[in-house]
């Protein structure tokens, strides 16, 4: 069952076609990998997806509500979660406040605090941080934090807010392999737990190939294929964007 459908999607700016026509499913469960060359249009895609962009032309609907035309958090709340390439969390405040304030918003007490905010929903906060092995962390500051960790934390945050999808661009970025296998590993399990559907962006092939259960390939704003990670790699046309008609995605051209 799809839980998200983008069909006919479109963004120009000026003369430049930035997203021509993308349709793609998104189905609940689905670990869906989005990829393409540097200014394929995959950054554009996200933003239309949760509202920071609004498209020339197209739908995207969720569960058979359209998003188009809503503001961002009013997609959040409708259950479209999204973490960064560069990751936003509250330096100055410990790892358990940053997953308390988005449960106090997922909660809707933003406007309403009656009590101290360190004490409301500590044990659900905890509960998030031993699911991303944080645990240990949750009375440090987040400047303290390793690149990692911080990454971790994010996703915690993100999950804070129980949705129906989430969006994760290049979240790897910046990361020793180790610590992408591990990032990668937990969202999988994550993923199958809780039913959750992902769409990410990545550069890295070896993450890509290694989780993601199905592959959309974007070129200069166009889809130009879909499919398990075989079919991916046996494209021809694939292989011509990424490498000239070479190999793709074996040894170090992985990381092409």
């Amino acid at each position: 069952m799809s839980v998200l459908v983008v069909t006919g999607l479109s963004k120009r700016f000026g003369g430049v076609a930035a997203v021509s026509d993308v349709s793609f499913d998104l189905k609940r469960g689905e670990f869906l990998a989005l990829i393409g060359p540097n200014g394929a249009g995959k950054t554009t895609c996200f933003n239309m997806l949760n509202g920071y962009i609004k498209p020339d032309r197209g739908s995207v609907r969720l569960e058979g509500t359209e998003l188009v035309g809503r503001r961002p958090r009013a997609i959040w709340r409708m259950g479209v979660g999204r973490t960064f390439q560069i990751t936003e969390t509250f330096a100055s405040m410990t790892v358990r406040e940053n997953v308390q304030m988005a449960l106090i918003s997922h909660h809707h007490r933003t406007l309403n605090l009656t009590h101290r905010a360190t004490r409301l929903y500590v044990e659900e906060a905890d509960a998030l941080l031993d699911r991303v092995a944080m645990a240990t962390q949750a009375e440090r500051a987040c400047a303290e934090l390793a690149y990692g960790d911080l990454k971790r934390l994010e996703l915690a945050v993100a999950l804070a807010h129980k949705p129906k999808i989430l969006l994760m661009d290049e979240p790897t970025a910046g990361m020793a392999p180790s610590e992408r296998i591990a990032l990668m590993a937990l969202t999988g399990e994550i993923i199958a737990e809780q039913g959750v559907s992902v769409l990410f962006t990545e550069h890295d092939m070896d993450v890509v190939f290694a989780h993601a259960h199905r592959i959309l390939v974007l070129n200069r704003g166009v889809l130009i294929a879909e499919g398990t990670g075989a079919e991916i790699r046996a494209n021809p046309l694939v292989q011509e964007v990424y490498l000239g008609g070479g190999t793709v995605f074996e040894g170090e051209a992985s990381h092409a």
